[in-house]
């Protein structure tokens, strides 16, 4: 599904982030990416969303080649991949409905598809009753699962979730996880990135364990070692 070869990112101040990295992820597969502040985690997340452009190397998606493609193949790409970040990024003046439902309409999608998915989706997140609230109303682990639903109502391949727990209690961060293993189960493939050391020795997923641009960990059923 998604293959990385040998894939380099050197900035224009000469600084090199990520340093010949190969990568291979099948088609749902739950993947831990691990490591520490600066060690290349970011950079390599957005090259897969085709946001940063890989200076040397190719990233391939279901063997399409990503790496130059067009704006508007890029946006068409993208729409196989549901975000998931730390800091939410809801729309204030949004209900919760109109968060999920907006992500539908600005792929195009019918109103009768809208109607029909999005209760679907915040039933399975457990906000159904919460369709009409603001984020401003919600609480953390709440506003999280709002962003889970949006990332998932287009039904991508994949779902990139980018220290989703970061903000949240013990309590919040276990129903997050607990979310993003259900999506899983569906055979949505899942790639978290994370600091938090007992999520990934919870789950016993596969573990790419990165430090200073280069994978140094590749572990099936894997533990957080750094």
């Amino acid at each position: 599904m998604l293959y990385l070869d040998s894939v380099e990112k050197v900035y224009s101040n000469g600084e090199q982030s990520i340093k010949g990295v190969s990568l291979s992820i099948e088609r749902g597969e739950f993947v831990s990416l691990v490591g520490y502040s600066g060690a290349g985690k970011t950079t390599l997340l957005k090259m897969i969303l085709g946001e940063i452009r890989a200076t040397k190397g190719h990233v391939y998606f279901d063997s399409v080649d990503i790496t130059d493609l067009k704006r508007n193949k890029m946006n068409q790409y993208r729409r196989n991949i549901g975000v998931v970040f730390q800091d939410y990024r809801l729309i204030s003046n949004k209900t919760v409905y109109e968060n999920v439902s907006f992500a539908m309409e600005a792929a195009g999608k019918p109103s009768v598809e809208v109607k029909k998915d999005v209760p679907h989706v915040l039933k399975l997140v457990g906000l159904w009753d919460k369709r009409e609230s603001f984020p401003a109303e919600l609480s953390g682990g709440e506003k999280q699962r709002v962003a889970i639903a949006r990332a998932i109502v287009n039904n991508p391949d994949l779902i990139i979730a980018d220290e989703p727990t970061g903000n949240l209690d013990p309590i919040n961060t276990v129903d997050i996880i607990n979310i993003l293993k259900k999506v899983n189960s569906f055979g949505t493939t899942v790639i978290l990135a994370t600091h938090n050391k007992s999520i990934v020795n919870t789950l016993r997923k596969r573990v790419v364990t990165i430090n200073n641009g280069k994978i140094i960990r590749d572990d099936k059923d894997g533990t957080f070692v750094l």
